[in-house]
Formats: structure tokens, sequence, C-alpha cells
């Protein structure tokens, strides 16, 4: 497992709201009986929060174009934060109204999915380890080998700061405790010292588990019986429309390790690959994006020689 200071990038998630509801999305969406929009003091210090923080700060959802206050966001974080340490993800909603303010604030560094390719899956991840399988050392080595905390995000949303963006969403999911205050230097914690969120949600998650993945379109939400009854409980808007199928089944460490050898979950997006720069602003202001983005390497390679 990584270090949060060892990542790549913290997400900052400023809704749960989206104008999709894939199935086994990380975020689950579409659980939820109320959306939230982080508010911009709450955005504010969380930006802050990640003062001297070496890798990048990205702005999620849900999807971040629905937030009421998108627009001030991007103001706040052109403020903050230097371009190149700026991310977003969208799937592209207002994208004409607001195309100009993310160029200018994001430039090449965008994650964009419309969500129109419909070959991209997802992999369940309400399927509980603790359900799925009985060796507790066994569910541990999973989970430090977690392919979402070794390649995606740790994550701020307004109940705090957590190791996991997933871990994050679940917290919101089942109004968990909350995250770590927003402190500055917050990321600077050890695995060990994250391992109260360990214990509080990676057992609870699939992420680690080996399984198929499914198309994000098509079908129910697969879940185990813990998690199941989580969500009635919290009376999910997917669970009342009857989106969501209970998955009754013990799996063996032999299991798992024959299904681990080809398993490339973080491969999700589909058959049409991500749009270009051109696609996204056009001919003029996509050859200016580029030109910007290969100055910016340059000068980062010649930075790195003098060092």
């Amino acid at each position: 497992m990584k270090a949060i200071q060892d990542t790549w990038l913290i997400q900052i998630e400023i809704t749960n709201a989206c104008i999709h509801q894939c199935l086994h999305c990380t975020r689950f969406v579409g659980h939820h009986v109320k959306p939230y929009y982080m508010d911009l003091a709450m955005f504010e210090k969380a930006v802050d929060s990640l003062e001297g923080y070496p890798g990048g700060v990205g702005v999620m959802g849900g999807e971040p174009t629905i937030h009421p206050k998108f627009k001030e966001i991007c103001e706040i974080l052109r403020k903050k934060m230097p371009l190149e340490k700026r991310f977003l993800w969208t799937s592209g909603y207002k994208w004409k109204e607001y195309r100009d303010i993310i160029r200018k604030t994001f430039a090449e560094n965008i994650y964009y999915n419309d969500h129109e390719d419909d070959t991209q899956k997802h992999q369940p991840l309400l399927i509980a380890m603790e359900d799925a399988l009985d060796d507790r050392v066994f569910m541990r080595s999973l989970i430090d080998k977690c392919w979402i905390q070794e390649k995606w995000s740790p994550s701020i949303n307004p109940k705090g700061g957590f190791f996991c963006e997933v871990a994050a969403a679940m917290d919101m999911l089942f109004d968990g405790p909350g995250g770590y205050p927003l402190e500055k230097g917050w990321w600077k914690k050890s695995v060990e010292d994250f391992e109260d969120q360990i214990n509080r949600y990676c057992f609870r998650c699939s992420a680690a588990l080996p399984l198929p993945p499914f198309n994000n379109q098509k079908g129910d939400e697969l879940v185990s019986v813990s998690n199941y009854a989580k969500l009635q409980k919290i009376c999910s808007r997917k669970f009342r429309e009857s989106k969501v199928r209970l998955v009754d089944t013990k799996y063996t460490k032999e299991q798992i390790l024959e299904w681990s050898g080809n398993w490339k979950p973080w491969v999700y997006t589909g058959e049409e690959g991500r749009k270009t720069l051109y696609d996204l602003y056009g001919w003029w202001h996509g050859f200016w994006v580029t030109h910007g983005k290969k100055s910016r390497k340059r000068k980062k390679k010649q930075q790195q020689a003098k060092a």
C-alpha cells in the first residue's frame, strides 16, 4: 500500500450528483437519497490543506459541472494551485457553457468520459470481502495490493480526508464517522496512520477481489449480504427501484488466485478510447493547449536536468 503523500493525486469530491447512474459506480451514484454539494469555504479549506503535497489536485464528482458554484470553484483553484497540479474529471455536462473556463483552469489535465461507449465496464464494489471470503489474513494480503489504492487516489469530501476515494464514497453512503480533519499536512499519514480506515472500509469493499467486470449500463448492481442489508437500511434509491441483486457466494483462495491472472479492472473505458484535445476544445484552442503542454514538458525536463 502507498502512503498518501506518495500518491500521484488527491481528489476533491465537490458533489455526488451525476447525470449518469452507472452500475458499480465508484461513488455509488444512484443509491443516495439526496446528493451533496460542497460549499466554497469547504473547498477552499480542502485546497489549503494540500499545501506542500507533491502530487496533483483533482476536481471530481459525481459530475463536477452540476455543482452550482463550479465557476467559483475553478477560480479558487486557479488562484491557489499552478496549472500543472490542476485536474478535472467530467462526462461533459454543460460542456459548451463551461468549455472556456475548463480550458483556462485545467488545459490538457482533463479526463473526459461522456459514457457514450456502451462497451465500458465496471467492477462490483459492494460484494464485501468479509462476506465472500473466510480467511481474514488472505483478505488483508489482497487489500494491501488493491489496485484502486495503488493506481488511483486518496480523496476529500465534505466529511474530511480519506486514504482512498472508494472509502470516502462508502463513508458518505453509509453515514460513517467521517474522514480525517483537514489540517495542513494531513496527507502526510503513513499506511500505519490510516489503519483505522482500512479496517473500517476495505473489508466491506470488493475492489481488491478479482471479480469480472460488468457492463456499466445493463443489468443489476451486485451486492453481498451485509451491504444489501445496509442499502435497505438507508433506503437506497437503487434498492427501492429493484436495481440491486443479492450475491450470497463464498469464494476459495484457489479461485481468487486463478482469477487474478489476467485481471485488469483499471481498464474500463471501453473500445473508443479518449478524446483528443482538438475534439474537446476545437482546432484553434486545441492547438494552443497542445503547444502549451509540449512547452511545459520541455521546461520540466530542463528543470530536472539542472537539479
